[in-house]
């Protein structure tokens, strides 16, 4: 039966093709009525023949001059031919027989979005609002929302939306569109509100939920975030990405053992991501559990080969377990790939320190300052490797150096200090600490550290007691 209807529709509409081109040819006297020239254009429409759809169009105008569909309908592929003020110069004749129809304001909003002037687009958008209800009012809204988006006027996006969920609450698109602009306008508290109304009316709305719980998460209110999901997922258990929300939200308030179950049933219900896998890793990593964070990282770098601070994790696992040999060859394959990378050069460094190869601790610690001059964390490394590996006229020069890029941080008049020291240019010394102790007297601990005899030179221990006591008194 089907086929049957089916094959008669087309015998139809070769017939009715016919009579249209017979027609133009001026071969017949047959007549056709206004649904005809609709049929027609939709024919041609489908066969993504514009200009034969237009053409039909404009037949259809010439029997029917009045008829606001073949109006509209004509105006659409105006609009596909790029012809923007002809478009709108039909649309203004259409709007004389007939206001009632959503296409009018829908196809005037592209016209004037293709003219790029989207402030008319939105004015015609706004005043159509007035007109219509019920599902075409939502689309409409819709419409709004895209055009507000366009000339980036997202608070307004996010109100289109709002308006939407408050005529439909159960808007699939627009409940997941919402979740996004909550976030991105900081109207987390608004949806909030909004969302809470909504569960209210539609308590199995597992969007809604999920909403609630983004917003919360937003607002850093983890805990009620962590509820929320678990109402999402009791109504929906497959709702991978609340598990995935809901596990950044564990991590958060390290809670890394729940966090973990979570990222795992992402991983039953979705396809593995490399970015599951290194926050698994990371979760391990925090517990300490350091092969299993390397398991998970592994996993990572296996789906991302090209992401270098996977390699730069997994060697801080190595690191952390003393393993310095393995982390250096972590490293080194970060380094293939972003070899300029001050954390992996800093990280090496710190390995070959170590091992007690100062040389090569240097070479990595040097690049690390180099690259970014004024971290503290670098100066401060390169010169504790020179002064352990007896180079205290370079350390010396690098500490005054640093004391000037940090905008003067003290701590580097002790190491300067401690470099005169070892070079045992004694009295240039007593100065120098002298000066670090007048500007920052609880530094003296640092310097303590980084030469640990000092405290058996008398006049270095008076110096320190001298101005410690002045501290204390204040």
């Amino acid at each position: 039966m089907g086929n049957y209807s089916s094959r008669r529709e087309r015998e139809e509409m070769q017939e009715l093709l016919k009579a249209y081109q017979n027609l133009k040819a001026g071969r017949a006297a047959s007549f056709l009525e206004e649904e005809d020239f609709e049929r027609i254009i939709d024919y041609y429409d489908d066969q993504e023949d514009v200009p034969a759809a237009l053409e039909a169009a404009v037949i259809g105008l010439e029997h029917f001059p009045f008829a606001a569909q073949l109006m509209y309908r004509k105006a659409d592929f105006l609009i596909a031919q790029q012809q923007y003020q002809d478009a709108l110069e039909v649309l203004d004749a259409a709007a004389l027989y007939d206001q009632t129809d959503i296409s009018l304001p829908i196809l005037r909003t592209d016209a004037y979005l293709a003219l790029e002037e989207p402030e008319k687009a939105a004015r015609v958008l706004e005043e159509a609002l007035e007109q219509f209800e019920g599902e075409e009012r939502i689309e409409l809204l819709f419409e709004l929302a895209d055009v507000y988006d366009d000339y980036e006027d997202f608070q307004k996006v996010f109100d289109c939306l709002r308006l939407i969920l408050e005529e439909d609450p159960n808007n699939e698109e627009a409940l997941l569109k919402i979740c996004f602009w909550a976030d991105f306008t900081g109207r987390s508290e608004e949806s909030i509100r909004l969302h809470q109304w909504i569960i209210d009316e539609h308590p199995f709305n597992e969007l809604a939920w999920f909403n609630l719980a983004t917003a919360y998460q937003g607002l850093k209110l983890y805990e009620k975030a962590i509820d929320a999901y678990q109402y999402a997922l009791a109504i929906d258990e497959k709702l991978d990405i609340a598990y995935r929300n809901m596990g950044d939200a564990y991590i958060r308030i390290r809670k890394f053992r729940e966090a973990i179950e979570c990222l795992e049933k992402v991983l039953e219900l979705s396809r593995p991501e490399d970015v599951i896998f290194e926050a698994i890793g990371h979760c391990y990593h925090k517990l300490e559990n350091f092969p299993q964070a390397r398991f998970y990282y592994r996993k990572a770098s296996h789906i991302n080969p090209e992401d270098s601070r996977i390699y730069y994790k997994i060697a801080i696992t190595y690191y952390r377990e003393s393993k310095f040999d393995k982390a250096i060859r972590q490293l080194e394959q970060a380094m293939k790939i972003h070899r300029s990378q001050p954390d992996f050069n800093l990280l090496m460094g710190d390995c070959y320190f170590q091992l007690n190869q100062l040389r090569e601790a240097v070479q990595y610690y040097a690049t690390v300052v180099k690259l970014k001059p004024r971290n503290l964390r670098g100066q401060e490394a390169l010169i504790s490797c020179l002064l352990q590996g007896g180079f205290y006229d370079e350390a010396h020069s690098q500490s005054l150096q640093a004391f000037e890029l940090t905008k003067h941080n003290a701590l580097f008049l002790y190491t300067a200090s401690a470099a005169l020291f070892g070079a045992a240019q004694t009295k240039e010394a007593l100065l120098q600490l002298e000066q670090a102790l007048s500007v920052y007297p609880q530094g003296f601990k640092k310097m303590v550290d980084l030469v640990p005899g000092l405290l058996q030179v008398p006049r270095v221990v008076d110096l320190a007691n001298q101005y410690l006591k002045k501290r204390k008194g204040k």
